[in-house]
């Protein structure tokens, strides 16, 4: 598991001080460009780990070679955990390398590096459309995580004016490179995409927290419902067989090609929130693809249609 070699890098350089990508994937029997993913996964962490160029360069750890982790500031050590701890809610190795690094803490970051490890669900499933960068205010989120600090925020939903809200934050989710909050409004479960969050200050008042709170069953409850609500609208269609992939480009998972006709054919099934969000999904495909049913679906996109020419036929002013 990642949790494992993150754990073991970070040890390596500890003991060593200084070492190559290459010294490092020999140590721990990986590739030169998992050894140098690992790095600077650490190092974007907050973990202070610099490579250095030239001639007897390499990673190395600022401050130099430590035998034990008191070395870390309370803040890179909650950072080391944040990233490591997910891994170890389902991998017994993992669980127990970062027993043994919370026993090398010293005792006054112990219960942030706990509360830091258990902050982070890592969902692997497709959803959406992948994103790259991290939120701005991710760290202050984390913060009021760890912290287990309430946390007043402005929130701009897609669809609504921003608005304030006071959050008692629970968790945080990684999903396809987004981040979500799990949490609580004035008691009621709510989840908040971190990258729609315009302002965030965290709050010098206990966050309350449900007592045998699991991250994990909270979020799979949270996708479920997110799920049923993406499938309330659904329509086969057939489709050149060329443009399946772009379709399950644009609808992700909600597209499912059943079954290949022939050649040139395919029979598609396409899953939306709402039928106009399904015609306006499928518009744009318009001359590859036909709809089989719902007959409500081809009178909707008759309906855009007719709209499309009336607002772009050329008329005399």
């Amino acid at each position: 598991m990642r949790a494992d070699r993150l754990v073991a890098t970070l040890l390596t350089l500890q003991a060593r001080g200084r070492v190559t990508a290459a010294q490092l994937a020999d140590e721990l029997e990986v590739s030169v460009a998992t050894a140098r993913r690992d790095l600077e996964a650490l190092s974007a962490a907050g973990i202070p780990i610099y490579p250095q160029a030239g001639r007897g360069g390499g990673w190395q750890l600022l401050g130099g070679a430590r035998t034990d982790l008191s070395g870390l500031s309370a803040s890179e050590a909650r950072a080391l955990f944040l990233l490591v701890g997910p891994a170890a809610s389902v991998d017994p190795d993992a669980k127990a390398a970062l027993r043994k690094l919370v026993r090398a803490l010293p005792e006054t970051f112990r219960t942030d590096a706990r509360a830091a490890a258990d902050a982070v669900v890592i969902d692997a499933g497709e959803w959406g459309r992948p994103k790259q960068e991290s939120p701005a205010l991710l760290p202050q989120v984390q913060s009021a995580v760890v912290e287990r600090r309430r946390m007043r925020m402005r929130y701009a939903a897609w669809n609504r004016e921003p608005a304030d809200r006071v959050v008692d934050p629970w968790g945080l989710v990684h999903k396809q490179g987004r981040w979500y909050l799990l949490g609580a409004v004035d008691g009621a479960e709510r989840t908040y995409r971190v990258d729609r969050m315009v302002e965030v200050e965290v709050i010098d008042e206990a966050a309350t927290r449900p007592d045998g709170l699991d991250l994990v069953e909270l979020w799979e409850r949270v996708t479920a419902q997110v799920d049923r609500q993406r499938a309330s609208a659904s329509a086969t269609v057939i489709a050149d067989s060329g443009i399946v992939p772009l379709l399950q480009t644009q609808f992700g998972q909600r597209a499912v090609a059943d079954e290949q006709l022939d050649e040139m054919r395919s029979r598609v099934r396409v899953t939306a929130p709402t039928e106009q969000l399904l015609a306006r999904g499928l518009a744009g495909w318009a001359e590859y693809l036909e709809v089989v049913e719902p007959s409500s679906l081809r009178a909707e996109l008759r309906r855009l249609g007719d709209a499309l020419v009336a607002r772009n036929s050329a008329t005399s002013s």
